[in-house]
């Protein structure tokens, strides 16, 4: 497919990528231009009015597009233009509109329903206007304070809104710092638990680490541990039965430390996760931590997505024996308003992620202000030395909706979930396959006797989810094979899904069923 003529012209030709002659076209913008007060004011009144138009008019994109692979690129030049054309933002906003959104997920989209939420508000994405237009680099306090110290209060902030022990907090000898991913979290905690062992018996002993998780936590934890040095074959995966929620069993955690100790090896690191990406399992904190502490292993909690919903005091006892953790990390982007990215970590001792991670300052980052001070440097908190104001964005999701208003927020899509699973309940068709316990629903339809029974009910619900999600003005769903159990997975939480939204994707799975199953019927019929 050519490249639209429309692209990157000078003087009204269009150029496809292709490079004009020296001194031909539009002349450069002047240095003292680049962030010109009124043109930054035009611009950014363009970039208000099209986000909102693109709410607005959400629904006419289907939530997942029909697309193949390249499409996007064949219609690019294949170079970038030598010199702007006239009016190139407007143009390049243009293109945004008409050829990029067609070809984008919509994450935002009320019909979301696939994965766990990327949720937005109105406060964070101008929050993260804010942030791209004051433009910092706050890796140490002298290299921006205020940004320094605004992160320490909202990490506490939040932390207390959770309801997390106050020993992970600055005001109880702790600390958090906000990063971009889970991933990250895990793997400075990790690098931080290694260090500290390492310290024990020996550099040299590396590969004797062990680490442990079951077999529902998210991959991220496995690759943070092979990034951090752990031999592949050093991961323990306890596996996880439906009769105990899909949680973690400390007896089963504890008979695979002591055989690797029995072994010669070494227990490190245990990730447990409250709130697991297949079905939203919660591993039993403190009997975990009781586990762990017999072998001097460094605990991590995983919240990224239900950490959100520790604001509501109804689910703080999901965290019971929490004191006794070394990290704990939730990602505020994914169910608490604060837009991507934001993970946040919180430690126990922040020393031991300094000694992993922190560097000697060089002398143009010292500040004499600073002398004498026990001031934070975030650089020494996690693997990146640049990083961003995170925390403008988070203050402003705390300051303008307040404790109450999340919780509100959070609540409204639980009880979605409750009304989505009696839909489920009702109808004799379906079945769910694992308790709910904040707003993700796992269900499937049960396979009739005569197309196969339990046997042919995987397939069946694969061929059901291709169907709900065929539908261009339906819903997007997705799905977990848990014990070699398929199912389909319905995770409410975009900020502008609302009761008929479910209603409607619940309409069009039993719509979709029904006309499977008579499918099935015929051709088992006719054979």
């Amino acid at each position: 497919m050519a490249p639209p003529s429309h692209f990157y012209t000078n003087n009204g030709a269009p150029q496809n990528g292709a490079v004009l002659p020296a001194g031909a076209g539009n002349v450069p913008p002047q240095h003292s231009c680049l962030l010109d007060p009124n043109e930054f004011r035009r611009q950014g009144h363009q970039v208000i009015d099209f986000i909102a138009d693109y709410y607005a008019r959400m629904d006419d994109y289907p939530v997942h597009p029909s697309v193949n692979p390249g499409f996007l690129r064949h219609q690019l030049p294949a170079n970038a233009p030598s010199r702007p054309e006239s009016d190139a933002f407007g143009t390049a906003l243009r293109d945004v509109r008409d050829l990029i959104l067609p070809g984008m997920t919509h994450w935002q989209s009320a019909r979301h329903f696939a994965h766990f939420p990327a949720s937005s508000s109105t406060v964070a994405a101008l929050g993260e206007a804010l942030t791209a237009g004051i433009n910092v680099v706050p890796f140490t306090w002298a290299a921006s304070p205020a940004a320094t110290e605004l992160e320490m209060v909202v990490v506490d902030w939040l932390g207390k809104a959770l309801h997390l022990p106050e020993s992970l907090m600055f005001c109880g000898g702790g600390g958090g710092t906000l990063l971009g991913t889970t991933c990250e979290a895990i793997l400075c905690a990790i690098v931080a638990a290694r260090d500290r062992k390492l310290a024990d018996i020996g550099s040299g002993r590396i590969g004797d680490l062990v680490v442990y998780c079951s077999d529902q936590t998210h991959f991220a934890f496995r690759k943070a541990a092979h990034i951090a040095g752990i031999h592949r074959d050093n991961c323990r995966e306890i596996a996880t039965y439906r009769d105990d929620m899909f949680a973690l069993s400390p007896t089963e955690l504890q008979a695979a430390m002591q055989a690797d100790v029995d072994a010669g090896l070494v227990p490190l690191f245990l990730c447990a996760t409250v709130g697991t990406t297949q079905t939203t399992a919660v591993d039993p904190i403190r009997e975990l931590c009781a586990v762990a502490a017999t072998h001097g292993v460094w605990v991590h909690v995983d919240a990224a997505y239900a950490g959100s919903a520790l604001v509501c005091p109804e689910f703080r006892h999901l965290i019971d024996g929490a004191e006794a953790v070394d990290s704990f990390s939730m990602n505020a982007h994914k169910w608490l308003l604060a837009n991507n990215d934001c993970c946040v970590l919180w430690v126990k001792k922040p020393s031991l992620l300094i000694a992993a991670l922190g560097t000697e300052q060089e002398y143009i980052l010292k500040d004499a202000a600073a002398e004498g001070h026990d001031v934070v440097d975030y650089k020494d908190w996690s693997v990146t030395l640049t990083r961003r104001f995170r925390a403008l964005k988070l203050w402003l999701v705390l300051r303008c909706y307040g404790v109450e208003g999340l919780r509100d927020h959070i609540r409204g899509h639980v009880d979605m979930a409750v009304s989505f699973e009696g839909m489920v309940k009702a109808d004799p068709r379906f079945e769910v396959m694992a308790t709910r316990q904040f707003a993700l629903v796992c269900f499937r339809l049960r396979a009739p006797e005569e197309l196969g029974g339990p046997k042919a009910a995987n397939d069946l619900n694969r061929r059901l989810l291709e169907e709900v999600n065929a539908t261009g003005s339906g819903p997007y769903m997705s799905s977990a094979n848990v014990g070699g159990i398929y199912m389909l997975r319905c995770a409410i939480g975009s900020t502008l899904t609302e009761e008929q939204h479910v209603r409607a994707a619940w309409k069009v799975v039993q719509d979709r069923a029904a006309s499977l199953l008579r499918k099935m019927e015929s051709i088992n019929a006719v054979a």
